[in-house]
């Protein structure tokens, strides 16, 4: 792959992971945010939406103090791994699944609150379990809610550039990505690779808000 390329591929890679990642974590914990009564939910709704306020830059430094060597957890992963979390692949994701967390959640949140009880309880009257009441009802209720999850998740990973420039530097094939790549050719006034690679993220971009909004038009959420 030409050297041109290569952060649109990397930027793709991070993305795919980040999502698949996101999905795993996002679906349950919005799964127990629609559901809960607990007086400690707007704490831990507060937590998840933080990265939609915070500035890139101050995610991007604490999760670089959270990620070195030094600290409990950056240490732990280089005495496992022999690696360290900062300037490679697997804290780029890391870095992206806390940054794009409330780009899962909240579009999963509403999907599941949208659904109600009512579909539950009458699942829950014919003997479905828990499990079988979440995979049989809940989730294909909440359909559209998946698919704007995954497709939001997955174009602001791909747009990141603070979160991922804190946590993984410039690294070339590494953690070069393409947002970094475009800022890389400004600063050299290199307009033109500059030019082109931020077409091919504004093109993403509108095709990404685009099926959102199709899917949200066509798609709307069955109660039963």
């Amino acid at each position: 792959m030409s050297a041109e390329l290569a952060p649109l591929w990397l930027s793709l890679r991070l993305a795919f992971f980040t999502t698949l990642v996101l999905l795993a974590l996002g679906t349950p914990l919005a799964w127990w945010l629609s559901m809960t009564r607990a007086k400690v939910k707007p704490v831990i709704e507060a937590v998840t939406a933080l990265p939609l306020v915070l500035p890139p830059t101050v995610l991007g430094f604490y999760l670089l103090i959270l990620f070195s060597p030094n600290s409990a957890l950056g240490g732990f992963f280089v005495s496992l791994t022999g690696h360290s979390l900062t300037f490679s692949f697997t804290g780029l994701v890391l870095a992206s699944v806390i940054y794009s967390l409330p780009f899962m959640v909240q579009p999963l949140q509403s999907a599941f609150e949208s659904v109600g009880r009512g579909p539950l309880e009458a699942a829950a009257s014919l003997g479905a379990s828990p499990l079988d009441r979440f995979f049989s009802v809940a989730s294909p209720l909440a359909l559209r809610g998946y698919i704007t999850g995954l497709v939001l998740s997955f174009a602001h990973t791909l747009g990141e550039f603070g979160v991922v420039l804190m946590v993984g530097g410039n690294i070339p094939g590494r953690t070069k990505v393409i947002s970094i790549a475009i800022y890389e050719n400004v600063e050299t006034l290199d307009y033109a690779q500059a030019h082109w690679l931020s077409a091919i993220l504004m093109g993403f971009s509108f095709a990404v808000l685009l099926l959102v909004f199709t899917v949200n038009r066509r798609f709307p959420i069955r109660v039963i």
